[in-house]
């Protein structure tokens, strides 16, 4: 079997991809993305930079035939080439496994080899600008297969990152060992007859080509890692008590899980009314929103396998009253409505630290109008230009509350105001209008949902975006695109985007302010 730097790297963002790539069903594959794409532009580009400073001499193979590429690498080795770029190693390896390395460079140094007075240093370049475990783990797979080939172990290997102007040295003596027990791990889970255990976690999996079929695994064994809130490692703990479905999780008392690692009190209480409330398919309050939640106190029926008085045996004692109440506090802040309200949201290009669309919805309640206002900067140097656009028209309606989805925005907004040398007086009084839909949203209830994305939520409550496959990923590649084309029709994608991103935002804390004046006229 052939194993070569991709599978290792596959392996340790994810144990199941290398074995589906290896031995799955190609034609359940998802096509790359857009984003994905983009990283494979944004990495060739800076490849590109980084070779156009050196002198290098690259082995002639067929791509049919990438095998013939290691005779051709190892005659320019032998002739002493300065810097060898896309070259291919192997050696074979335990029970007649073959290790391929495409190193990035080759480049020769002083030293002793099989092929005389000189060495060669393997060295790859990364998009990243740290040097991360990954990066090291493959710089030292090329070392190691480096070593076999040249006949003398290898010294050191080098990681040519973003931004930096000095190769960074990688630890062989630290990274071959872990190197090793990765490579393999990996060649043992390849044997396997079936598939490591599927596990969705999104921001790892959202760019994998096996997303779909993996998603659909998962949704087939109600997996828990669809469970908001269950990471790697609280799974591990979970596995550790046999709570490994959707329903175990909502037999289990927060009390026999609150004492794992990375669990508490909190999070135990929020993970089983999680797992209710997806297997209920309804929304549920959390006891943050009730009047004296407490964890030796029941509140509502509910919660009744949930909150617990003080155990007199290995059984709890639980009471249960008829009704809930909501808090007033939390019930007025939530189901406050003003009579003009904003909403906004930002299109950003993070690769050029680049905030180049402010988006603002304004709703009109007392005259029944809606108007959007789209501040969009159609090259870098007019940020600042959006950002007083925004600033003027957030001052024609100095009552009205901001509401946006998550924090980026008002991260963002003060990042500006530092950028951009604003004075505190125009901008802290903005900030202090702003409210965050998803942190009202997620302190207050637990949705029926495996995300608490705003596509997510707003989908599930029956809003739809213009553009169906339009993305925030996306909006990065068509930015990029259009800096390079100049087509508007991009633009305006991306504009329809944005408003529906306002949008969304605005239907999400109308049905929040409905849903609880549902729950308090119940009361």
């Amino acid at each position: 079997m052939l194993i070569n730097a991709e599978l290792l790297l596959q392996y340790q963002k994810c144990k199941r991809r290398p074995f589906l790539n290896v031995r799955g069903d190609k034609t359940q594959q998802d096509a790359p993305n857009d984003l994905l794409l983009k990283l494979y532009q944004d990495k060739y580009v800076h490849k590109k930079k980084v070779l156009e400073k050196l002198d290098y001499q690259r082995p002639k193979f067929s791509k049919e035939e990438p095998l013939t590429g290691f005779a051709a690498t190892l005659q320019l080795m032998q002739q002493g080439v300065e810097c060898i770029y896309g070259g291919l190693l192997k050696t074979s390896y335990e029970d007649n496994h073959t290790l391929l390395a495409r190193p990035d460079l080759l480049i020769k140094q002083a030293g002793n080899s099989r092929f005389g007075d000189w060495i060669y240093v393997p060295a790859r370049v990364e998009l990243g600008k740290r040097p991360k475990q990954e990066y090291q783990v493959i710089a030292a797979f090329y070392a190691f297969v480096l070593a076999a080939v040249q006949q003398v172990e290898s010294e050191t290997a080098w990681l040519m990152l973003r931004g930096k102007e000095t190769k960074y040295d990688v630890d062989l003596d630290k990274w071959i060992p872990r190197m090793q027990e990765i490579l393999n791990e990996c060649i043992q889970t390849l044997h396997l007859p079936t598939p490591p255990e599927v596990f969705i976690s999104r921001q790892k999996c959202s760019l994998c080509n096996w997303y779909s079929s993996c998603h659909q695994t998962a949704s087939q064994q109600k997996h828990l890692s669809l469970v908001p809130g269950v990471t790697p490692g609280r799974y591990n703990q979970l596995k550790t008590l046999d709570i490994t479905t959707l329903r175990s999780l909502t037999q289990t008392l927060p009390s026999e899980i609150e004492d794992l690692p990375g669990f508490g009190s909190k999070v135990a209480i929020d993970l089983v009314l999680q797992a209710k409330s997806l297997l209920k398919n309804r929304p549920l309050l959390l006891p943050e929103a009730l009047i004296e939640p407490t964890i030796n106190q029941e509140l509502h029926i509910e919660y009744r396998e949930l909150l617990t008085l003080p155990q007199t045996s290995d059984k709890a004692i639980i009471e249960y009253p008829t009704t809930i109440e909501i808090d007033p506090v939390v019930y007025e802040t939530i189901t406050y409505t003003a009579p003009i309200e904003l909403y906004f949201d930002i299109e950003a290009q993070p690769d050029l630290n680049l905030n180049y669309l402010l988006g603002v919805l304004v709703v009109d309640r007392e005259n029944n109008t809606e108007q959007f206002y789209s501040f969009l900067a159609e090259k870098p140097s007019e940020e600042e230009l959006i950002w007083q656009q925004f600033l003027e028209l957030v001052w024609q309606y100095p009552d009205a509350p901001i509401y946006h989805f998550c924090v980026y925005e008002f991260d963002t907004v003060q990042r500006l105001a530092k950028l951009y040398r604003t004075p505190s007086k125009r901008v802290l009084p903005v900030l202090d209008r702003f409210v965050d839909i998803y942190e009202q949203l997620t302190q207050t209830l637990v949705l029926p949902l495996e995300s608490y994305a705003l596509k997510s939520i707003a989908r599930w409550l029956g809003f739809e975006w213009r553009d169906k496959e339009a993305s925030g990923a996306k909006c990065i590649y068509w930015y990029d695109k259009w800096l390079q084309n100049g087509d508007r029709t991009l633009l305006e994608i991306i504009k329809r985007y944005n408003e529906d991103d306002c949008r969304a935002t605005h239907s999400v804390k109308d049905w929040i302010v409905n849903f609880f004046e549902s729950q308090y006229d119940e009361e």
